[in-house]
Parts: structure tokens; sequence; C-alpha cells
């Protein structure tokens, strides 16, 4: 076995499966995956740079103009012709790996939510399910055929039902939804979330945007991690995408290994993490192309703290 346990980062452009058959047993404290929804489209993004300009294609506040320039796209073909089959290994790998007190969530859709909640059964057992969190968002276009769906769902198992980390003084709280059927106070203080997450998605002109397909909102990840790991903890995401899961990690003080097999999502990663110390292994991030490299081939870049 190879020791990815880590303090600070790790970004790991590969095949998930084999890096974590290669990872000590019981060695992060969180894991947390968005896998692909099995859409059956391929995912796709365009990144733009918008630029004031008189003449520009763009009108901003007060009328004033702005240029459109492409910078750059994205994408990945989200289509699997058994799923389940393809989640399983990676699934059993994620429980072996995780310690005896960690946490694991699965981020997935209506599509095969309940599918994957029949194998994470199998493999964590029914007694260690705690929650089903909805995601719920009001952003796009609306059906005119059925329900619009405006949710993901969230699958929380514990290793241990009856031993791992809640941090409940370490959960933010929000507004009440009728402030004033409560005392000042009270409403002064908001209330504790419930299983149903109401969180705007990441905006498409915001600070956050990456650019990168299914890119999932900071604020997410932050619950979790503040919640369900303590500092210095070690934090997986073998599905990373964009990186939100480091990011969210390196803010609150915890290590975090991301691994992703498209070359595109370790470039975002990389640059979006150049502010803390963050090791990357399979490729060279400075290319806007990251180069394939062997798997255990890597790289230290230092340019900044643990935090932003």
């Amino acid at each position: 076995m190879t020791s990815f346990h880590t303090s600070h980062g790790r970004i790991i452009l590969s095949d998930n499966l084999p890096v974590l058959e290669a990872m000590d047993t019981e060695s992060v404290g969180l894991i947390y995956v968005d896998p692909p929804f099995n859409t059956g489209r391929v995912q796709s993004r365009t990144r733009i740079r918008v630029k004031r300009d008189d003449n520009g294609d763009r009108t901003g506040f007060k009328g004033t103009r702005y240029r459109t320039e492409v910078v750059g796209h994205s994408g990945y073909d989200d289509r699997h012709d058994d799923y389940i089959g393809f989640l399983q290994p990676r699934l059993q790998e994620a429980y072996r790996v995780l310690e005896p007190t960690g946490s694991f969530f699965l981020h997935i859709d209506y599509r095969e939510a309940h599918y994957c909640k029949v194998l994470l059964d199998e493999i964590f057992g029914r007694a260690s399910f705690m929650n089903e969190i909805i995601w719920a968002y009001d952003y796009g276009a609306r059906s005119k055929r059925k329900w619009s769906a405006k949710h993901d769902t969230i699958f929380w198992y514990a290793k241990d039902a009856n031993a791992y980390t809640f941090n409940f003084d370490e959960m933010d709280r929000i507004p009440y939804m009728a402030p004033g059927l409560v005392g000042k106070e009270k409403a002064a203080r908001g209330k504790t979330p419930t299983d149903v997450w109401w969180h705007t998605i990441v905006s498409p002109t915001g600070r956050e945007k990456t650019g990168y397909p299914t890119q999932k909102p900071l604020g997410i990840l932050e619950r979790i991690i503040k919640v369900h790991s303590n500092p210095g903890d070690t934090v997986l995401d073998f599905f990373a995408g964009s990186g939100t899961t480091g990011e969210a990690a390196a803010r609150h003080g915890r290590g975090y290994i991301l691994v992703d097999s498209n070359p595109e999502a370790a470039r975002v990663m990389a640059e979006r993490l150049a502010d803390h110390d963050v090791e990357t292994i399979g490729f060279d991030w400075e290319f806007p192309v990251p180069t394939q490299k062997s798997l255990f081939s890597s790289r230290t870049v230092t340019t900044g703290g643990s935090g932003r």
C-alpha cells in the first residue's frame, strides 16, 4: 500500500480505482464524491472573459458596454452502460480507506439515486445510513411536461453509526423562513439546517465559477467538511472535477486528496489551488493542458499559505 495521508493537498491525474487500491486502509477521515450523474449527455461549458469595450456585444450596469472573449471549452461524456458496476469497486475501496469514525458522502441526482442507495446499503450496511440530504435550488429552465427537477441528493453514511465525527457547534446557521413568529434574539441567531439545504448553484458570472462543467457550490462542501471532519484530517474526493472539495478543505485547515482522470479537471484544480501548498501527481500543471506522467511521478508547488 502507498501512504497518501497528507497535511496539505494532493491533486492526482489518474483513473481513481488504482489510486484507491494503492491507499492505506483507514487513512482518510472524510470522503465526498460527486460522480458523473449518468445523464446520457456530453456535459460541456464555455469559459469566457468579459472586458469593458464601448463597441462590445454586451450591455451591463448603467448601459456600460462589454466585449465577450471565449478563452476555452471543457467537457466530458456522461454516459455509462453499467453505472452501478462502474461505481461498486470504487465505493468498496472507499469504505476500506475510510477511518473508523469517518463519514462518506455521495452526491447524485434523481436518475441513479435509488440504485446508489441500495449499493451503499450493501457496502456500508443499512444501519450506517445517516441522512438523505436534499440540495434544493431554483435556477434554470422549467419543464412544461413534468415537475421541473431542481434538486440533487446527497447520501451520508457513517462507517460506524455509533461513533462518528459530527461537530454540531461548527454548523452554520440559516435565517428563519418566518422570523416574525419567533423572538428577535432567536431570529437574529438563526436556526440550524435540516436535511433540506437551500443553496443557489454557482453563478455563471461569479468569482467562484471555474468554467468546469457541473461545478458544485463552495458553501455545500464547507458545511460538510466543517461538521464531519476535524482540523488536520485528510479529506478525499476521487471524482474531484473542479476541486471545490480541495478549496473547502484548505480554507478550514484540512488536508485533501483530489483524484480525476480528466486532464482539464487537473488543470482547473491546479490553477484554483495555486494559492495553497499543493502536490501534483501524474501531470505537469503549468501547461495549458496537463501532460500525463506515470501515476506516482510528482511535483510540489508552494506558492502560498493554507488559506486565502
